[in-house]
């Protein structure tokens, strides 16, 4: 096993891949900038190095790279975001005597083409999105014309919903176009598109699998990802729950089958779009530990970061998948304004009081006093729930956002806890674009059909009370949806 440990990244990440590097007896070296000099990530580690005063260092490969030698690191995990799906930076780490925590090089250059991507996969049997080149506003539209309307242009060196234009209609084409490609250039770093049919109110649902570099590859089971605004995740849960049994296997050896030809190792991520017929169809791989992968421990109790770094050291996995037990939640707590449009909302944390309790697991990058800026993605913490069935840890999940208090800036915990009580979402019943489609009603708070006066008088209570809580964020409190005043006054009732 590895002796020193530089984690190339920030937040919560880095002080999840702490946590399992010291269970392991790993040394640990944290690097910052100076908007981070603060950060809790930097006192969670054994070392910690500074990149200096530019936002943009944590893109450095090869700051990060001289860093982990100077400190006599023998290996460099990238955890989520940045370098950790740049094949050149795996590459360098290696020619660097740094073993690069993740996938095979040539695997992460192959998946992180998304054109290449969508073709290496169709070659290997793995159903795929119609779709085509957009390189010229005309190619563009000879694909259009093949796939037709609504459709998708999308950054074809990129992900997490940058880079992407829904296109309704033809006359859209020429302008979705031009954004997309900007969009792309600025965030990575190369304007490269392509198009994609987009499939009407279909579910996001990717597979988490596991290889050693002896060739063994297992699945570790499904999770749903369509609780989505502007592409990015919102909530996730595992089981999806309203996959069939026969497609969840199907889904697990399409994942294994484009996993094996490529010759991956590591954890990664497949992703897929399943339309309401119950037809899936490949969207993409991450090639790296996903933001929601705490929701798959919890299900199966396996340490995927643990797994990740076993497997670099050259080390075997079970070659049976683990039994998958119960049901998990994950909602993602992130420093923006849903009033406003979700809205960057920096500033200083001025209290917080974070969930616990049977079945509840924080990974959180924050404490009281954190400054939390623009410079860098809005999430805060995430919080997962596991309980025996689905019905259980909906109403864990619910107490666990109750308990939640921060204040000092806007949050979505709102947003959160109105969601997740929404006779859609309980039931199952929503896509990606449900999040979009039910935003208005949701934050103006229409309440549930049937509510009792008493229970609406009680919810009226508890938004004052709500209200007068925030007050110290110094700012108007964003208004609590009835739905969430209502659950809370009927829990505060039994």
């Amino acid at each position: 096993m590895f002796k020193k440990l530089l984690i190339a990244n920030r937040g919560e990440i880095a002080i999840r891949i702490a946590r399992t590097a010291r269970e392991l007896g790993i040394a640990t070296v944290s690097v910052y900038t100076d908007a981070d000099r603060d950060s809790l990530h930097v006192r969670r580690s054994d070392e910690a190095f500074s990149l200096g005063d530019d936002p943009r260092a944590y893109l450095d490969a090869e700051r990060l790279i001289d860093t982990a030698t100077r400190a006599g690191c023998d290996a460099l995990h990238p955890g989520y975001g940045f370098l950790s799906e740049n094949a050149d930076f795996a590459e360098r780490c290696a020619a660097r005597g740094v073993a690069f925590v993740g996938p095979p090089s040539e695997a992460i250059r192959v998946m992180g083409e998304k054109q290449r991507a969508r073709a290496t996969m169709a070659a290997a049997g793995v159903p795929v999105v119609p779709g085509g080149p957009a390189g010229t506003l005309e190619e563009a539209h000879a694909t259009a014309a093949s796939v037709g309307f609504p459709l998708l242009v999308k950054a074809a060196n990129g992900g997490g919903g940058k880079g992407m234009r829904l296109v309704k209609t033809e006359t859209e084409l020429a302008a979705a176009l031009e954004r997309a490609r900007s969009e792309a250039e600025k965030a990575f770093g190369s304007a490269a598109v392509y198009i994609e049919k987009a499939l009407e109110l279909a579910r996001h649902v990717e597979v988490q699998v596991l290889g050693d570099r002896e060739g063994t590859l297992v699945q570790l089971g499904e999770r749903d990802c369509s609780l989505q605004r502007r592409h990015q995740k919102i909530v996730e849960e595992t089981p999806c729950p309203v996959l069939e049994p026969e497609a969840r296997e199907r889904l697990f050896d399409v994942a294994i089958r484009g996993a094996r030809a490529i010759g991956y190792h590591s954890v990664g991520t497949f992703e897929f779009l399943l339309d309401r017929s119950g037809q899936f169809y490949f969207l993409e791989m991450n090639t790296r530990l996903q933001v929601e992968h705490p929701i798959t421990e919890l299900v199966t109790g396996v340490d995927l970061v643990r797994a990740m770094l076993e497997v670099a050291a050259g080390e075997r996995i079970a070659p049976e998948p683990p039994e998958r037990r119960g049901a998990a939640i994950e909602a993602r707590i992130t420093a923006e304004d849903p009033e406003q449009g979700f809205a960057p909302s920096p500033g200083t944390i001025e209290r917080l009081v974070s969930a616990s309790g049977p079945g509840v697991r924080e990974d959180s990058g924050i404490e009281a006093g954190s400054r939390i800026g623009s410079e860098y993605d809005p999430l805060l913490s995430k919080i997962s729930v596991w309980a025996p069935d689905r019905t259980q840890a909906l109403a864990r999940m619910q107490r666990a956002l109750g308990e939640c208090v921060i204040t000092g800036l806007s949050t979505n915990l709102g947003l959160l806890d109105a969601l997740l009580i929404h006779p859609a979402v309980r039931a199952g019943d929503y896509d990606t674009t449900f999040v979009e489609r039910e935003l208005g009603a949701i934050l103006a708070g229409v309440p549930n059909s049937g509510v009792p006066d008493e229970m609406v008088a009680a919810a009226a209570a508890a938004l004052v009370a709500r209200r007068e809580m925030t007050d110290s964020a110094k700012r108007p409190a964003p208004a609590l949806s009835p739905w969430i005043a209502v659950e809370r006054a009927s829990r505060l009732d039994k």
